[in-house]
């Protein structure tokens, strides 16, 4: 029997610090980068009140850049959501796709009072689906 390949998936959110758009080209850029060298796909959902992220990859790779990820001072308060180990990626196309936090998502309100931090993993995989979905056909 062969070797199932297993990818640890990982759900996290923060709030930014100092958001503008140089600074998230900034993030974009460098994510694309380091995850293509580094054999990490995912997404960051973002706006002024949340950075929500999906990172998945091998688990070393995905330990060292939640590492960064916590010290680094662009983000207050990262919440990790979820890990899970998967046999598929959900979004294998994507180095770093960026959304920009459409309207579909939860509102300032919902965020403030806790609904991205009570979802449920599947429901925050939805939300990324979703992204990748639209990404895709636009």
């Amino acid at each position: 029997m062969g070797v199932v390949a297993v990818v640890t998936q990982l759900i996290y959110m923060s709030e930014p610090f100092g958001y503008d758009e140089n600074i998230l080209a900034t993030i974009l850029a460098t994510a694309r980068r380091r995850n293509e060298r580094d054999g990490i796909t995912g997404a960051l959902i973002c706006r002024h009140d949340i950075y929500l992220q999906l990172i998945e990859g091998d688990e070393g790779a995905i330990d060292a850049l939640f590492a960064r990820i916590l010290a680094d001072d662009r983000h207050l308060a990262v919440t990790l959501l979820s890990r899970v180990e998967v046999a598929d990626r959900l979004l294998p196309q994507w180095a770093m796709l960026h959304d920009p936090a459409h309207t579909w998502l939860w509102t300032a309100e919902e965020v403030a009072s806790g609904a991205v931090r009570e979802a449920t993993p599947e429901a925050l995989q939805q939300v990324f689906l979703r992204a990748g979905a639209e990404a895709a056909s636009s």
